[in-house]
């Protein structure tokens, strides 16, 4: 017996086909002028910002730095932007001697890199609360994206970056980078073709956020545009340990803690193996435990339990119920797929070989090139814009949950809580003037 299918939605919206196929008309980016061997010439590679340079910002654009060419990079604080501009000159140290790279600009604010003329696609490496924001201006300014995880602060800000993509007609890559694992894709190939029977319940586990005491104010570093930083955020005193990682990952001005910033990975991987990237939950209900003092003020501890409109169960707890990941469980076997390796039982089905009939997920040459390469052919990326919003969503509603601490339906089609004036009110967030999308 296969997995339980989800109700045929309505008509498909332009949205939802433009994810689905690729887009009949190519980006107008300069030749894709061939070099020696077939590889394409560093000239006419895509030309790629990079907005936020920070830890993560800086491992993203050292595989860009080969996968496409860094023109331009952004960031609030000066030592790394420069450090960025540096490390990008001296691996095209060899080009600019030839003239054929004119160097890597550097910029405090992320509109001027938006302005130009020469770059084809950014990379947003910033915190959540910055995401919607340069997302939609992005798309606005004809620019592909790459956005790190989590896709959203709010869940009505997700939808935001959805439809800017749509209407642009943007290509998007979530940085939900187990879509392009081969041992994660071979396990939703397992559920998705009925090796275990009929799915019946899915369970994540994440990391949770921490705990962490208030910080006194003190004076902004020079070279460092804290205002900017904080953009769409409230504004409060600057103090060293909000904005350094992991500590900023736990308040929740700026993202919803782990129970998006880890957890978007195996909600993500759940809803591929359940074949659910377009719809959502009809009921949620949860509760867990939020930090009351101190500069934290996201979930350390939570249990949440969504049923879907096909009675398939999905079970989101932190990381003291297993190890990071996610376990399918279905009527004639299960599936773990845990950052510590993938099992099934039985043993058997590791063995399993899928049949060019049945589904077969895509195994992409890895997550940046494959947002590279679907620049240059428009084609669907592996982590496309409405699956990173509807993983990111699945985030939203725990913690919902978890603040609300009762049962909770929801609409996956209107995404609202119907006639819960209450539960409606976490769904959006103010943005600070002047910053809006």
């Amino acid at each position: 017996m296969g997995m339980m299918a989800f109700p045929r939605s309505p008509s498909p919206t332009r949205r939802t086909f433009l994810e689905q196929t690729a887009l009949a008309v190519p980006l107008a980016i300069r030749a894709a002028a061939i070099g020696a061997e077939g590889r394409e010439a560093p000239s006419d590679r895509v030309n790629v910002g990079c907005i936020g340079v920070g830890g993560r910002g800086t491992s993203n654009m050292q595989t860009f730095l080969h996968a496409a060419q860094v023109v331009a990079v952004c960031d609030a604080q000066e030592a790394r932007r420069d450090a960025a501009r540096s490390t990008a000159e001296r691996h095209y140290s060899e080009l600019m001697a030839k003239g054929t790279y004119k160097g890597c600009a550097a910029c405090n604010d992320f509109r001027e890199l938006l302005a130009r003329d020469d770059v084809d696609a950014v990379s947003i490496c910033t915190p959540d609360h910055w995401h919607a924001v340069m997302c939609v201006a992005a798309a606005k300014a004809g620019k592909d994206v790459f956005c790190e995880k989590p896709l959203s602060l709010t869940l009505a800000e997700g939808r935001a970056i959805c439809n800017a993509m749509d209407r642009y007609g943007r290509v998007f890559q979530h940085g939900t980078q187990r879509r392009s694992e081969g041992n994660f894709a071979f396990a939703c190939e397992l559920v998705r073709n009925g090796r275990i029977g009929e799915l019946k319940r899915v369970r994540v586990s994440s990391e949770p956020s921490h705990p962490a005491p208030a910080e006194r104010p003190a004076p902004v570093p020079q070279g460092f545009d804290y205002d900017l930083w904080l953009g769409p955020a409230p504004f409060v005193p600057y103090s060293p340990r909000r904005v350094r990682t992991p500590h900023w990952y736990w308040i929740a001005d700026y993202t919803l803690g782990f129970i998006s910033g880890q957890g978007v990975h195996f909600t993500d991987v759940a809803q591929w193996g359940m074949g659910a990237d377009a719809t959502g939950p009809v009921e949620i209900e949860g509760h867990g435990v939020v930090p009351k003092d101190g500069m934290t003020d996201t979930a350390v501890e939570w249990h949440v339990e969504m049923t879907f409109t096909n009675g398939l169960k999905f079970v989101y707890d932190d990381h003291r119920a297993f190890p990071m990941g996610v376990i399918f469980e279905g009527t004639e076997g299960k599936v773990s797929a845990l950052c510590n390796g993938i099992s099934t039982e039985p043993k058997s089905l590791m063995t399993s070989v899928i049949k060019p009939h049945e589904v077969v997920l895509r195994r992409p040459r890895g997550h940046i090139p494959d947002f590279i390469h679907c620049v240059r052919t428009r084609e669907r990326t592996a982590a496309p814009v409405e699956a990173a919003h509807r993983a990111t969503s699945l985030c939203h509603l725990a913690h919902i949950a978890v603040l609300t601490g009762r049962r909770l339906r929801w609409d996956p089609i209107a995404e609202r809580f119907p006639d819960d004036a209450a539960a409606n009110g976490y769904l959006t967030k103010a943005l600070r003037a002047p910053w809006r999308l």
